[in-house]
């Protein structure tokens, strides 16, 4: 029996929740495994290899070989397990952030510092403000490949 999620109605959010957890367990188990330099050495040096000794789905190992952090999520990550694949990379969690919405970092923090992203359009799946996916480019602030 499914449960009602009035939440999943919220623009730009993904709710972490059990169901969640347990889509994302062996990405989020994987992300952990980089708390350790042996691992992180293993996973920057061959990191589909490194990725294959996980029993992820190909979608959640194409997101971290992507950076796509939003997809990640999507698909079980939660994003303070996520935030070890950045520090991997030598990225702050700002940065990580402002790539999820398409900023550049400077960007994020300005916007976060004068208040964050305005409730007008941004209440509700299908409204018009600046948080809906469509106005969204998902992560390409600071990727050079996709910009």
């Amino acid at each position: 029996m499914s449960l009602d999620k009035p939440y999943l109605d919220v623009p730009g959010t993904t709710i972490f929740d059990a169901e969640q957890s347990r889509i994302g367990y062996h990405l989020n188990q994987f992300c952990m495994s980089l708390m350790k330099a042996d691992n992180r050495t293993r996973f920057k040096a061959n990191e589909r290899a490194y990725l294959d000794e996980w029993p992820m789905t190909e979608d959640q190992k194409q997101s971290v070989l992507a950076r796509d952090l939003n997809r990640a999520i999507s698909l079980g990550g939660n994003i303070y397990f996520l935030a070890k694949i950045g520090a991997t990379d030598g990225k702050s969690f700002q940065q990580m952030a402002g790539s999820m919405t398409g900023m550049t970092e400077e960007e994020y923090r300005n916007m976060m510092v004068s208040g964050g992203r305005s409730v007008n359009g941004n209440r509700y799946v299908g409204e018009d403000g600046d948080a809906q996916a469509h106005h969204q480019p998902q992560g390409t602030a600071g990727n050079k490949d996709k910009q």
